[in-house]
């Protein structure tokens, strides 16, 4: 997330540790880990919120369609209140979708309304912002200028969000808003067509098992297939044969006749279940029939976007999307075992909002880091890495972070990047065994894990590019590209896998736990037991400069007899 002033997609403010004297007390906790305040959730250098002040939260969602944006504070309760909605049409992926890139027309015109936005929020003061871009910039070959030229004309740094983020957003916004019950009916699809594709997740008992975009998108289909020019039957013929055919791709990685609960999120979902759908005894859902739906689109799917938009009354730019979404929920409902489609209230934003609160109240949210080690392992388990070790090198890795929480001053979201880089560190042994720490970075980089952001990723995979072999080096390119204060994250935590990997180095698990004690300059590992230390012993000579390097720290291991 950025900070409204100082703060980078990630907004970690970095805080060194303090001089260090000649001698030091062992390290002890008051607070467990978990509920420490993070710092990837610091405000702006205008300073912290005051106590009992709400803070002001706001996301901007950089679409194919519009560009919105929702600001939020949180009460000293706890509780969300929205504040103020705006959203102004642009078409971003009618250039990225007809050719591949944006035009500069279409991009000042995006600016200026950002510009607006900056203003809007200026009125707000100091507060949370976190600024994402979804298909169209994801997809347009000069999207990386266009969010440099938004960071220089407004000061917001956007991110691009990859699919998987995507999707795990808005059924953190389905769940949040349901509940889990809702969610873990059977299996359940949660869909949302946009301008650009058609975000699906299937979810079993309640956990996401499949995620993928399909280029099915409201405005997409007409920019690809030239709608505009071809009678209302003939335009709606072409969209139902471009949506069967990439249905038909979606079945082969799920089977979609396992579904039972049909979950649907979107505007134009919630415009049709105003029409025609019925209330639902939770609040804030309708439900809409197969029958009901089918009747409305026989009616009028031949409809103009002129003439729904008269006939309803609504926006233009509304009316033209409204028939291409319904006919892909209609073809996905029809594809499931479900009878009806139940729509929400929500949407991605609410989502980010979500993340944003547990931000403020300093907890990770419990289902957002379920789902993150539960995305690692499925990684893990495709390149067959040991799992023993893996959850060993993990879990040592854990409790030197906790008892280190004093030199490395970092928060709960540093802590589940670690865990992420401990579980994966070894998926390059699948390439090859040589060089299998390359092997790893490349790997990480190249996946994609519920949860994270492509930048905590890229940081991951660095973490884990760094568990053997040479410290960071200005020739490492993967390294040099990410700013300082992420650098100095990485090297903080790559530090520390290296020493719990070398705790584990016979692959045993011997090492069941132990104490630290820091005097002078050095960190001593009590190890529970009296086990045989000589490998790792030698490891750690090998592997604990790095530690050295950056804590100040040399690591030794004893035996607490």
């Amino acid at each position: 997330m950025t900070s409204l002033e100082t703060t980078r997609n990630g907004g970690w403010l970095i805080s060194c540790a303090a001089d260090r004297g000649e001698e030091r007390k062992t390290i002890e906790h008051s607070t467990p880990p978990c509920e420490r305040p993070s710092q990837s959730d610091a405000v702006s250098a205008a300073g912290q919120t005051p106590a009992g002040v709400p803070e002001v939260l706001t996301v901007i969602d950089i679409g194919s369609n519009a560009i919105r944006m929702e600001i939020a504070q949180v009460l000293p309760s706890g509780t969300l209140e929205i504040l103020e909605r705006l959203s102004r049409a642009v078409r971003l992926g009618q250039d990225v979708f007809r050719t591949g890139r944006l035009r500069a027309e279409t991009m000042r015109t995006a600016l200026a309304i950002l510009r607006d936005y900056r203003y809007v929020l200026n009125t707000y003061g100091p507060g949370r912002i976190r600024a994402v871009a979804t298909t169209a910039l994801r997809e347009a070959t000069n999207g990386d200028t266009f969010v440099d030229r938004i960071l220089m004309a407004t000061g917001l740094e956007v991110s691009v969000l990859s699919v998987a983020e995507e999707g795990r957003l808005i059924v953190s916004a389905v769940r949040h808003a349901a509940g889990d019950s809702l969610l873990k009916q059977g299996d359940a699809l949660v869909v949302e067509v946009s301008g650009g594709g058609a975000i699906m997740n299937v979810l079993h008992d309640g956990r996401i098992a499949a995620s993928q975009s399909l280029p099915i998108g409201s405005v997409r289909m007409q920019e690809v297939l030239s709608t505009g020019t071809m009678t209302g039957d003939r335009a709606v013929q072409m969209i139902r044969q471009q949506i069967a055919g990439a249905i038909s791709t979606f079945k082969g990685v799920f089977p979609l006749r396992s579904v039972q609960a049909f979950i649907v999120v979107g505007g134009d979902a919630r415009w049709a279940a105003a029409q025609f759908g019925k209330p639902l005894k939770e609040a804030g859902l309708r439900v809409v029939t197969k029958e009901a739906l089918d009747e409305w689109l026989n009616a009028r799917q031949s409809f103009t976007a002129d003439k729904l938009a008269r006939t309803y009354n609504i926006p233009f730019s509304d009316a033209e999307t409204i028939v291409p979404a319904l006919l892909v929920y209609q073809a996905l409902l029809k594809t499931t075992g479900a009878k009806e489609m139940i729509v929400t209230g929500v949407s991605m934003r609410d989502g980010i909002l979500q993340d944003l609160v547990a931000g403020v109240t300093g907890r990770q949210a419990d289902s957002l880091y379920r789902e993150v080690i539960q995305s690692a392992y499925a990684i893990g388990q495709k390149y067959r890495t040991d799992p023993a070790h893996a959850e060993h090198v993990r879990m040592l890795a854990v409790r030197l972070f906790d008892e280190l929480a004093n030199e490395h001053r970092l928060g709960a979201r540093h802590r589940l990047l670690l865990e992420v880089a401990a579980l994966l560190h070894d998926v390059g042994a699948f390439v090859s065994s040589r060089a299998r720490h390359k092997h790893s970075c490349y790997l990480i980089m190249n996946s994609e894990i519920l949860g994270l952001t492509q930048d905590e990723l890229i940081m991951v995979a660095n973490i884990a590019r760094y568990h053997r072999r040479s410290c960071p080096e200005p020739s490492h390119a993967e390294y040099m590209s990410m700013s300082r204060e992420r650098r100095m994250i990485v090297n903080k935590l790559a530090a520390i896998l290296r020493v719990a990997d070398a705790l584990d180095v016979s692959r045993t698990q011997q090492i069941k736990g132990f104490t630290c004690k820091i005097r002078k300059n050095e960190l001593t590992l009590s190890v529970e037991g009296n086990p045989d230390l000589i490998m790792e012993r030698r490891s750690l000579a090998e592997k604990a400069n790095m530690f050295a390097d950056i804590y100040g720290l040399d690591v030794l291991v004893e035996a607490a007899g």
